[in-house]
């Protein structure tokens, strides 16, 4: 049985080899569990609008530069149809050293949070 043998034929009538079918299920794997980094952001914003790379990757680097000085205000950056940045305090903790056991102090800090809007919920859904 070499690899381009078909192995069966599918509820559309479509023959698929082998090969075939390894390749369609690597690429459905590959799309669950893609994530997408600053470049390709910034190539995907530069191709939807009449910016060039450069000029995109200025223009994100710009809201991203807002959104951090907005939540360092303890103000919240909200985008109706995509969801609100806000900034919330976590207080001081006890946690554990993983190695010893031994107890150590976590100091309070200011952590960002994301709220998605209806729009965005909507889009996934």
């Amino acid at each position: 049985m070499g690899i381009d043998t078909p192995i069966g034929v599918f509820s559309k009538g479509v023959n698929l080899s082998r090969l075939k079918l390894v390749n369609m299920i690597a690429n459905q794997t590959n799309k669950r569990k893609y994530n997408v980094n600053k470049t390709e952001l910034i190539e995907y914003i530069a191709g939807k609008s009449d910016l060039s790379k450069a000029a995109s990757a200025r223009a994100l680097a710009a809201i991203i530069e807002a959104v951090k000085k907005t939540l360092k205000k303890g103000e919240t950056v909200t985008l109706v149809g995509f969801g609100t940045f806000s900034a919330s305090k976590r207080a001081a903790r006890t946690g554990r050293n993983p190695r010893t056991g031994a107890p150590l102090k976590i100091k309070a800090a200011k952590v960002p949070r994301f709220k998605p809007g209806k729009g965005l919920k909507d889009a996934l859904n």
